[in-house]
């Protein structure tokens, strides 16, 4: 079977295509944040065009960076590109792929692909946070994605960590997304978040803000695992070290609860091997 795979993020938009189980095309490209929902289309279907040519698709599965309803297939916004609102962006694909295709948001298919194919496999609950442009969350539950009533589980990028802190584009302020992803670090600081966080005494605040998120997720949810992907989660160990010691130092002591945290394993990938078991899946 051959499954073409999607995955639509603030900065980069990438497609792959899976058969046998292996990735045999892969193409990725910098997003027009300017162009706005069209110009991605049009990139999208001149590369599915192409691997036509070729390749015949029999499902398609899509991870797109925004809030999603799953139930009803389409796009509930981005904050980051215009013109995605209420968009069934599965129906416009099968059109151009010919092939049926099914959507989810980056976050829970990250989580499927890191649950089935990488860091997170055996990890039950599974917690996968994708911390790049924004922040976004999904939770596996042995290898379900768990959506809650309306889609929205797992939805830890606003989750208010700061109450008195900057507004957030979801119109709430002091959201984890507003304080810890890569867009607002930028803006607030005029680095890049790669820059910002080659520098020790940085990333010791940096961590106490983004433990107070994942501590939410810790104890709703007392994960077996905690994986996490995305561009800031590339960093590494001077990353991962100071958060660990900091999410120990905020849990409660009597929770008792094991807190691994690991790096996504599948690196850029994670949400393109999700693609692929979601499509497996419809």
């Amino acid at each position: 079977m051959s499954v073409l795979a999607v995955d639509i993020g603030g900065t980069k938009f990438t497609l792959a295509v899976f058969k046998g189980g292996q990735m045999i095309r892969r193409e990725s490209h910098a997003t027009d944040a300017a162009g706005g929902r069209e110009w991605m289309l049009r990139q999208i279907e001149a590369i599915v065009a192409k691997w036509r040519g070729e390749l015949r698709f029999e499902r398609c599965g899509i991870g797109f960076g925004g809030p999603v309803d799953f139930t009803g297939q389409s796009i509930a916004l981005s904050t980051h590109v215009g013109g995605w609102r209420d968009f069934r962006l599965g129906d416009w694909l099968q059109d151009v792929a010919g092939a049926p295709a099914v959507m989810d948001n980056d976050a829970n298919v990250g989580a499927l692909g890191e649950g089935r194919h990488g860091a997170g496999v055996g990890a039950s609950p599974l917690f996968y946070m994708t911390l790049s442009t924004g922040i976004g969350g999904g939770v596996l539950v042995d290898g379900q994605v768990l959506r809650g009533a309306d889609s929205w589980a797992g939805e830890i990028g606003h989750i208010q960590i700061e109450p008195d802190g900057p507004a957030c584009l979801c119109g709430s302020n002091g959201c984890l997304e507003r304080m810890c992803c890569g867009l607002w670090l930028a803006r607030d600081y005029g680095r890049t978040a790669k820059v910002l966080l080659a520098d020790p005494q940085f990333v010791r605040g940096y961590v106490v803000r983004l433990a107070r998120g994942l501590k939410a997720a810790v104890m709703l949810l007392n994960p077996a695992r905690i994986v996490i992907g995305g561009g800031i989660g590339k960093a590494g160990e001077p990353l991962f070290g100071p958060l660990r010691e900091e999410l120990r130092r905020q849990v409660p002591p009597w929770s008792g609860a094991r807190l691994s945290v690991q790096p996504a394993a599948l690196g850029d990938d994670s949400v393109l091997w999700g693609a692929l078991e979601l499509a497996r899946a419809s």
